[in-house]
């Protein structure tokens, strides 16, 4: 039994990718509209947008959209295309990987911590890559049940593993900070596939392996 966990790590203990290599180039993105309606939304609201707080943020937010929106941009399956031949059956983990994306309904930012899981059918793939997809995958427009989905399933075609298994943490500041207003809260959502899906004991195995002592679902 192996557990992998890889990178560089953010002070709270959570996993991160060491690089910031996820900007689209700025071509790619229409800075000056977003400005002007970051400019109309301010005055939507009642303030002034050439007040002197207020002059840069239309640019100050442009940039920020280019940052947490840079996935749309990207295509995830690029990060999945190198494998290394290694006979190797049992469970390989990265759990604790950091990440925080956007939620589509309030365009409000939800954030917290991917775990993956596979086991692999006669090659493996850089530690590395997983949270790569992650951070592509997070960096648009979401809801966190179809981001789980969508990296269990990219893992599934490109790996080509016995299972893969996702597992999503994720505090949604739509309900902490608006609507219910629910600090504390956390949504948990997973993905099964292969041998994780059909199996009950390897299913539970992997669960353990994610939360040990904490608590298994």
């Amino acid at each position: 039994m192996a557990t992998h966990r890889a990178l560089g790590k953010h002070d709270n203990g959570t996993l991160a990718l060491e690089d910031d290599d996820f900007l689209p180039s700025p071509a790619a993105l229409d800075l000056p509209r977003i400005e002007r309606a970051v400019r109309e939304i301010l005055a939507a609201v009642g303030e002034d947008p050439d007040r002197e707080g207020l002059r840069e943020t239309p640019s100050r937010v442009a940039r920020m959209y280019a940052e947490l929106f840079a996935g749309l941009h990207q295509d995830p399956h690029e990060h999945l295309q190198k494998f290394f031949t290694q006979e190797y059956d049992e469970v390989v983990l990265v759990r604790d990987i950091a990440f925080n994306s956007m939620c589509e309904h309030h365009l409000l930012p939800f954030m917290g911590q991917a775990h993956i899981a596979y086991i692999p059918n006669g090659r493996v793939i850089g530690l590395s890559k997983l949270a790569r997809v992650v951070e592509v995958v997070s960096k648009r427009p979401q809801v966190q049940e179809r981001m789980t989905e969508e990296i269990a399933n990219l893992l599934e075609e490109e790996l080509g593993a016995k299972g893969v298994a996702v597992v999503v943490e994720a505090a949604h500041s739509c309900m902490t900070i608006r609507g219910v207003r629910k600090p504390g809260s956390v949504c948990v959502t997973s993905a099964m596939k292969g041998v994780f899906r059909s199996n009950v004991s390897s299913r539970s195995e992997v669960m353990t392996l994610i939360y040990g002592e904490r608590r298994t679902i």
